[in-house]
C-alpha cells in the first residue's frame, strides 16, 4: 500500500519541483529576443500542432520570412482558422493545413504519403504537437497517449520523411528536424520493459517519460546523421513556461493557480516560440554546429539519462520494433 502511494506521489512533487525550479530560472532571465532571421523563400516546413500556441507562432514567422508551411494538425477547424488569420496577416504566404492525428499511425501515414505525392521539398520539420497530464487512455494502436502521441507518433513521422529531408539538404543549408520537448525530462525517468505505464499509471510520470525519450531520440538521431554524413540536422528545444493551452488537464484547484500565474509569470506563445524559430532558422546553428539542447536562446545542458548511448540505442530500436519499421 505504502509503495503503491509513493510510486503515485513521487512523480507528482518531482514535475511540480522541476516546474518551480523552471519558472524560478525564467523569473531571474529575459525573454530570448530572437535577431533577424534570413528569407526562407523556396522553402518548405512541416509544423505538427501549428494550428495554435507555440506551433502557431513558428508558423506565422517562418511564413512571414517566405518559407511554404504545411501545418500538421488534428483540429482541422482550428488548423483552418490559424492559416486564414495567418493569409490576412501576409497576403503573400504559402500556409495551408494537412489532417495529421499523431494517435494514428495510420493517420500518420497517411499524411507523410500525401505529402510526398506531392514531390515537394522537406527543409525544416518541427515536432511541436503534444499532450500533458490527460488522463489514462491509448491511442488508436493502444499506446499510452503521452508515449504514443508525444514521442512515437513523431518518431515514426520523422523516420518516414528522413530521405526526404536528406534530399533536401545541400552543403551551406542543412534541413534540420526540431523536436518540442521539455525542462520536464530532467525528472522522467525511461522504463524500456513499460514504456505504455501498463505495470502503474501516473500522467506525470508518463509526460515526464514522453520528453527524456524524445530528447533520446534527437540525441541519437543527430549522431547517426553525423556519422552518416548527410546534410541534416536534429535537436531539442524547451520553450520554457509559456502560457498555452497545454496546461488544461491539470487538477482544477492547481489549473486556476496555474491560469492567473501564467497571465504574470509565464511566457507568451511568441516568446516560447522564439527558440523554436532560432533552432530551425540560424545560420550559426548550420551543419555541425546543430544539434543540442537549446533553451531561451543557448544551448544547455541535459539530464543524466541522455548521455547514455546504450540507453538511446535500446530505445530507438524499441520504438523500431514496436513501429514494425526496418
Amino acid at each position: 500500500m505504502l509503495s503503491a502511494v509513493r510510486s503515485c506521489l513521487l512523480p507528482i512533487i518531482r514535475l511540480y519541483l522541476q516546474g518551480f525550479k523552471a519558472l524560478l530560472v525564467q523569473l531571474f532571465s529575459r525573454p530570448f529576443g530572437l535577431p533577424a532571421m534570413p528569407r526562407q523563400d523556396g522553402k518548405v516546413a512541416i509544423v505538427t500542432g501549428g494550428g495554435r500556441g507555440i506551433g502557431y507562432e513558428a508558423v506565422r514567422h517562418m511564413a512571414k520570412l517566405g518559407a511554404h508551411v504545411i501545418i500538421g494538425g488534428r483540429d482541422e477547424q482550428e488548423g483552418l482558422e490559424a492559416v486564414r488569420r495567418i493569409c490576412e496577416e501576409y497576403k503573400e504566404a504559402k500556409v495551408e493545413f494537412t489532417k495529421l492525428d499523431l494517435a494514428s499511425l495510420q493517420s500518420v501515414r497517411q499524411f507523410v504519403q500525401r505529402f510526398k505525392e506531392r514531390g515537394l521539398p522537406l527543409n525544416l520539420l518541427v515536432n511541436n504537437a503534444g499532450v500533458m497530464l490527460v488522463p489514462e487512455g491509448r491511442t488508436e494502436d493502444g499506446f499510452e497517449q503521452h508515449f504514443g502521441v508525444n514521442y512515437l507518433g513523431h518518431f515514426l513521422l520523422t523516420w518516414l520523411l528522413l530521405d526526404t529531408l536528406k534530399d533536401s539538404g545541400k552543403c551551406g543549408y542543412f534541413s534540420r528536424v526540431v523536436n518540442v520537448s521539455s525542462s520536464a525530462h530532467h525528472v522522467g525517468e525511461i522504463g524500456l520493459n513499460d514504456l505504455n505505464s501498463c505495470q502503474s499509471y501516473s500522467a506525470h510520470a508518463a509526460y515526464c517519460q514522453s520528453k527524456l525519450a524524445q530528447l533520446l531520440f534527437s540525441s541519437h538521431l543527430h549522431q547517426e546523421l553525423q556519422r552518416g554524413g548527410f546534410p541534416l540536422s536534429s535537436c531539442a528545444v524547451d520553450p520554457g513556461m509559456v502560457d498555452t493551452a497545454l496546461y488544461r488537464h491539470l487538477w482544477t484547484p492547481l489549473s486556476l493557480v496555474q491560469s492567473a500565474i501564467a497571465r504574470l509569470l509565464f511566457r507568451t506563445p511568441a516568446e516560447g516560440a522564439a527558440t523554436v524559430l532560432f533552432a530551425a532558422l540560424s545560420p550559426a546553428l548550420e551543419g555541425e554546429c546543430g544539434g543540442g539542447y537549446w533553451a531561451n536562446g543557448r544551448r544547455v545542458m541535459t539530464s543524466q539519462p541522455t548521455f547514455d548511448p546504450q540507453l538511446r540505442l535500446s530505445l530507438w530500436e524499441t520504438s523500431v520494433q514496436l513501429l514494425g519499421l526496418q
